[in-house]
């Protein structure tokens, strides 16, 4: 099978699962009537608000952390030296997904 025919598989199964989840969460919140004259509670946008940060913050991580972490193996093989610098710039990128962990914990539990 080719890689295009793999990720366009991966793709759909990803997508049908996330509309699941969102309507899921959508009939958990009482969302499910919506319409736009209604508008959204504030309890409700606060946990859509926190599910962006945490999904925005791990999508955007977890691309920098591809390129990066196959840059930090690439140094790291031709000079050992590297090693700490590497981790360094791979930890940073880390960060940016628990910075939106940490949104998201705010958001929910703040007063």
């Amino acid at each position: 099978m080719k890689l295009r025919h793999k990720f366009a598989i991966t793709t759909s199964i990803a997508l049908i699962v996330a509309v699941t989840f969102v309507n899921f969460t959508a009939q958990a919140l009482g969302l499910s009537q919506l319409s736009l004259s209604q508008g959204i509670s504030a309890e409700a946008g606060k946990y859509i608000g926190a599910g962006l940060a945490v999904g925005l913050a791990g999508v955007g991580s977890s691309i920098g952390m591809g390129s990066a972490a196959s840059a930090a193996i690439g140094a790291i093989s031709e000079n050992r030296d590297l090693f700490g610098t590497a981790l360094i710039f791979v930890v940073l990128i880390e960060a940016v997904a628990i910075y939106g962990l940490l949104v998201a914990l705010l958001l929910i539990f703040a007063a």
